[in-house]
């Protein structure tokens, strides 16, 4: 877990850095790569024990893991555009200013440090509650389709084709949604509530299933609508605190997420022992993704009243001289 941490953020940081009108869809490719691998592990995996047993299996997914290092090489860093702006006004500073210089060495854009103020700002805030309130959902179904599954009477080998259909749709919709999110014809903001909405609407009808095919049915719903957010809601992130602020926002923002991923399988736990269905668990997952929209939307509002605001702030007012050749002397 904490070597997952060490090299997803950052992975993740540094393709928001390397891509400003296509990021979107650069993150929807990028993150596709896990449901590829997962759609290929459980085979692979049950062949590395057959051949090696377990201790050799896990030797060998350690040494592929290892070339995420390869992948972090490659990844160069690129210069900051609070750098160049910072190099570019040194280049118009007159010889001997002393006090643009001294200004400029006191500036905090050369000496940036972890933004922990950003916990103040009321759109992080709710963007926090909403990632809380995600994460206590998406780990439910995957722990708890199988055991369905079996509830139902469906034979073991076809139980295990729902995680592959899960990949699949997932691996589709991550893609199709960034490729979407990358034409700009809906703000992200209302594309990720709109996908939440229709992951929790697949939830609560998944637990109607009583057969095979109308259980893949609904996992292939819930997996799609599963990638279109997994695709944007990074996107989302830097749209809510700019790019300057992102890679604070984006390991504070996981930080607080990962309590959601710490209670909601425990506590869907419970609620399915005390329930005696699994069912129940699925319906607790969609209720808290609704009421996640809901924060959403919340954000969204504030967003627009806020952005209403700056234009009336920033909007010229109408001289009050009486005649039109008088603006030529007020100017003067």
């Amino acid at each position: 877990g904490l070597g997952i941490s060490f090299s997803w953020t950052p992975a993740i940081s540094i393709v928001s850095h390397y891509f400003s009108k296509k990021r979107a869809l650069a993150n929807a490719i990028a993150s596709a790569g896990e449901c590829a691998f997962a759609f290929m592990f459980g085979p692979f995996f049950q062949w590395l024990i057959s051949q090696y047993g377990w201790e050799g299996s896990l030797l060998i997914i350690g040494g592929i893991q290892l070339n995420i290092c390869v992948c972090g090489v490659l990844m160069r860093p690129l210069a900051s555009s609070c750098l160049l702006e910072a190099s570019h006004y040194e280049t118009e500073t007159p010889p001997g200013n002393g006090a643009s210089r001294d200004k400029e060495e006191k500036s905090p854009i050369m000496h940036k440090t972890f933004n922990w103020m950003l916990v103040r700002r009321t759109e992080f805030v709710l963007y926090a509650i909403f990632g809380i309130l995600a994460a206590m959902s998406f780990f439910v179904p995957p722990l708890f389709l199988v055991p369905l599954s079996y509830s139902l009477g469906i034979d073991e080998s076809w139980t295990a084709s729902l995680l592959s259909i899960l990949a699949m749709v997932d691996f589709g919709g991550r893609l199709l949604c960034g490729w979407y999110a990358n034409l700009h014809v809906t703000k992200t903001i209302h594309l990720l509530a709109m996908t939440i909405t229709l992951i929790s609407t697949s939830l609560m009808l998944l637990p109607l299933a009583n057969n095979y095919l109308s259980l893949a049915i609904f996992t292939g719903f819930y997996g799609f609508f599963f990638g279109t957010t997994v695709a944007i809601h990074i996107t989302v992130l830097a749209d809510v605190v700019g790019m300057p602020e992102f890679d604070s926002a984006l390991g504070l923002f996981m930080l607080i997420r990962s309590t959601g991923g710490f209670v909601g399988p425990p506590l869907a736990g419970l609620i399915v022992d005390m329930a005696g269905d699994y069912r129940a668990g699925f319906y607790m997952a969609g209720a808290t993704l609704v009421l996640s929209a809901g924060f959403l939307i919340i954000l969204d509002r504030l967003q627009q009243r806020k952005k209403r605001g700056s234009k009336i702030r920033t909007k010229p007012g109408k001289s009050t001289l009486p005649y039109p050749s008088l603006h030529i002397l007020k100017h003067q």
